[in-house]
């Protein structure tokens, strides 16, 4: 079963709860050697029709991934900080998609404890936020994340970070663009993979290496692109998402008893920041 990725973080017993997220990720579904292409287990229709009802126990917040190496010492997330984005664009899709990405960003900013940085990601969201004419409980997330910054209450933030997701996909829902919250989500997952294996190619262990096997995950989404509309899987960047995402599968569907590399864990990286590239250039 996919592991239920709990959004709280606090003390038990000495081990952070970011602990049992790696022993969930780590437990995930796809048994065989990283980067070699082999097929990959495809979720039950149980656990497909779970994932439809929640998609929050099967994919986990990109702040999820981060808390996960916060175990003793703090990871420097400055370092995988990238340069601000456009947020013009005019394609619906490529907004959702880069929408999910800049959460992500937000998450790594609350992290790194940056104020500064988490009211201008802040600000390109609710800008991207409007474009796609999200309701006003978004938008007010976005001045209360700015207040929460300026006070230093990171806690609280990642709380609302976790809140203004849920309201841009319940926005979505509402507005029936449903298939936009698949590629929210999939931006930012794409996005703190390519954070968390940007860490960890730098400052390897093989502990936080096996962090990412995730071959369920990218199942799961990769089955949800596949079901997007017609008309959404028409359009010229999502097209190109599921041939570039199998390659990432089949880097990240390792078996458990297998550590990647760090050449192993740079290729992926390599491979999430040339799809990232590729979803936040303008068309």
């Amino acid at each position: 079963m996919p592991f239920p990725f709990n959004p709280a973080f606090h003390k038990v017993d000495g081990m952070t709860v970011s602990r049992r997220i790696l022993t969930g990720l780590l437990a995930l579904m796809g048994m065989h050697a990283f980067g070699a292409p082999q097929p990959v287990a495809q979720l039950s229709p149980e656990m497909m029709a779970q994932a439809v009802q929640d998609d929050t126990f099967t994919v986990p917040t990109p702040g999820e991934l981060l808390a996960a190496l916060n175990k003793e010492g703090k990871p420097t997330w400055q370092a995988q900080y990238r340069p601000p984005i456009p947020t013009t664009y005019t394609s619906r899709p490529q907004i959702a998609l880069n929408l999910g990405g800049l959460i992500a960003d937000g998450y790594l900013a609350v992290e790194a404890e940056d104020s500064q940085q988490v009211k201008n990601i802040g600000k390109d969201i609710m800008t991207l936020a409007k474009t796609l004419g999200i309701s006003e409980n978004v938008l007010r997330r976005g001045k209360s994340i700015e207040d929460f910054a300026e006070n230093n209450e990171w806690s609280t933030l990642k709380e609302e970070l976790e809140a203004t997701q849920n309201e841009v996909k319940l926005a979505m829902d509402e507005q029936h663009d449903e298939e936009l919250t698949t590629l929210v989500t999939l931006g930012g997952w794409i996005r703190g993979t390519e954070a968390v294996s940007g860490w960890i190619a730098t400052n390897y262990t093989p502990d936080e290496a096996k962090l990412l096997r995730q071959p369920a995950i990218v199942a799961l989404l990769r089955q949800k692109l596949a079901a997007l509309p017609q008309k959404t899987q028409n359009d010229e960047l999502v097209q190109g998402l599921d041939s570039r995402l199998s390659v990432i599968q089949q880097m990240v569907s390792f078996s458990a008893s297998q550590t990647p590399t760090q050449d192993d864990v740079k290729k992926l990286n390599a491979a999430a920041s040339d799809l990232i590239a590729t979803i936040t250039t303008k068309k």
